[in-house]
Order: structure tokens, then C-alpha cells, then sequence
């Protein structure tokens, strides 16, 4: 990605990827759809392929991953939580992009 600065948000970021969902709207309801699955296919494959990984670690050792991912597949499907992780990743990526920081790992929660 040469550049981050052409989108405006995270979400555009991952939008482009293919990694959001397709909205829906008619008279002022919007729904929520399937991933679109456009745009740069190998990135988002790279992406998707990662968060498989860390799925499987966090089925495994629970305690070694973010405490949001463990609830998260107690209520939905495998390959949901993979693309949503996915999509969390690619955000994140998008905001070190253009604020030109570096990544800090999240500071584990007290007890």
C-alpha cells in the first residue's frame, strides 16, 4: 500500500480489501450483508490466512490471545470471527499507515 492517505477512515481502508460488509439500505434501514470480497485479493488472503492462525492459538491457550476473541467464537462461527479479526487487523494496519507510528501491543488487562 504506497498510499494510506487516499482513504479516510479504517474502515474505507478495509473496505477496499474486501473486508467489510455489503450494505443494504431502503427506507432509512440499513442492513448488513456479506463481505464484498473486492479488491486486492492476495492482501486480504495474507490477512485472513494470519487471523487463522491466531484463531487456532486462541482455541488452544485462551489466555494467550485477547480476551475479546475467546467470547467472540463462544457466539459465532469460525470463519466470522476469522474475517472480523481480519477486518480489526486491517484497521489497525491503516492507522500506523498515515499516523506513522509503530505498533504497540495492547497492555494486558489486571485481574
Amino acid at each position: 500500500m504506497s498510499e494510506p492517505e487516499r482513504f479516510r477512515s479504517g474502515r474505507q481502508f478495509a473496505a477496499s480489501l474486501g473486508l467489510t460488509p455489503l450494505q443494504n439500505c431502503s427506507g432509512g434501514k440499513e442492513r448488513l450483508g456479506r463481505i464484498s470480497r473486492m479488491g486486492d485479493r492476495y492482501l486480504r488472503r495474507l490477512l485472513v490466512v494470519g487471523m487463522t492462525s491466531l484463531i487456532r492459538r486462541a482455541k488452544a491457550t485462551p489466555t494467550s490471545v485477547d480476551p475479546r476473541l475467546p467470547a467472540l467464537l463462544q457466539r459465532k462461527p469460525v470463519r466470522v470471527v476469522t474475517v472480523a479479526a481480519a477486518n480489526r487487523t486491517a484497521r489497525g494496519a491503516w492507522a500506523i499507515m498515515t499516523h506513522g507510528g509503530s505498533y504497540r501491543a495492547p497492555a494486558a488487562r489486571a485481574a
